[in-house]
Formats: C-alpha cells, sequence, structure tokens
C-alpha cells in the first residue's frame, strides 16, 4: 500500500504547495497573472488568500480521510459490528470515495492546465498540469489496484474479478481447488 500514501501525502504535498503563495503572499501571484502591472485590489487578495486556505485544507482532509494518519488511541480496535482494524489496514470508512474525488480534482485540474497552456504557451501551466496528471494517474492506479479487499473467493482462493474470455485459466483455478481440498 506505499502507493496509496504516497498519493495521499502527495496530494497534500502537491495541494501545499500550491496554497503557500497564495495565503503568504497574494499581491506577488496577482501581479505574476496580471497583463499590466498595477496594485491587485482588496477582493483579488480576499479570493487568493480563500483559494490558499481551501487549497491546504483540501490536502488535509485528503490525508485524513484516506485513513493515512490513523485517528484512534490505540492499534486495534473493534469497532461495534465486531470488525476489528488494525494498523496495517490503511483503509478508512471513507478512504475509496476521498480517493475518487481527489482523483477527479486532480484529473480535471491537469486538463485545465493543459488547457491553459495550449491557448498561452506558458510553461507555469504545463509544469501544473505535469503534477495533476501524475496525480491523477497514481490515483486511478489506486482506485483499480489498490482497493482489492474481498475478491478472492473462500471456496477457491482465486480472485472473482477474473474473466474466462478470451481465454480459460483453468490451470490457476484447479492448483487453487486442489490445495483447497488437500488442507481439509
Amino acid at each position: 500500500m506505499d502507493v496509496y500514501y504516497s498519493f495521499s501525502y502527495g496530494t497534500a504535498g502537491w495541494l501545499t504547495l500550491q496554497a503557500l503563495p497564495l495565503v503568504v503572499s497574494p499581491t506577488i501571484i496577482i501581479t505574476l497573472l496580471s497583463p499590466e502591472v498595477r496594485e491587485p485590489t482588496v477582493i483579488e487578495e480576499y479570493f487568493a488568500r480563500s483559494l490558499g486556505m481551501a487549497l491546504f485544507t483540501l490536502g488535509i482532509m485528503i490525508v485524513l480521510l484516506t485513513g493515512s494518519v490513523p485517528l484512534t488511541s490505540s492499534i486495534s480496535e473493534t469497532t461495534n459490528s465486531g470488525v476489528t482494524t488494525s494498523a496495517s489496514d490503511p483503509k478508512a470508512p471513507y478512504a475509496v470515495p476521498t480517493l475518487t474525488i481527489g482523483t477527479l480534482y486532480h484529473a480535471t485540474a491537469a486538463f485545465f492546465c493543459y488547457a491553459r497552456y495550449s491557448t498561452t504557451g506558458q510553461y507555469s501551466f504545463a509544469l501544473g498540469s505535469l503534477g495533476s496528471t501524475v496525480l491523477a494517474a497514481i490515483g486511478l492506479w489506486c482506485i483499480l489496484f489498490a482497493s482489492a479487499s474481498g475478491r478472492i473467493s473462500r471456496k477457491t482462493g482465486a480472485d472473482k474479478r477474473t474473466s474466462a474470455f478470451p481465454f480459460k485459466n483453468r490451470e490457476a483455478a484447479s492448483e487453487k481447488k486442489n490445495k483447497y481440498k488437500k488442507s481439509k
């Protein structure tokens, strides 16, 4: 699950990197983005700082809701349903939805930055697109492959997501079945 944690902490780092200049010095950012040299208005500074705080908050929420930071005081805890969660299980109750929303955010930001780069030719948009594309790809990989709990058959031990089309995997299924019969 190292990739899962990389996405979580990478997202928080990327959003913090974007948020710091907006919160610390919105005047410089607004002056760099403005076509003419002028002092930024109060409302522009307000929106820049608000966006910076929102990005920082989003990064913290992604780290907390994906379960990267344990929010309990004990390593092993039994819930009301009798299910035991352990420190080795990186899943929190909201991990997959948070991962999906974070991935959609990065994909949208990557698309927006690429569209701006193709119209303006500014390399800062290309760098933003590259960073968001990498995080969107990692998030997509985590959605597809890192959330595979509960998909192993108890009878055969085979993966339930496999298909018989276009080729049948008789060897793997029979090998697992033979191991299951021997253990009884």
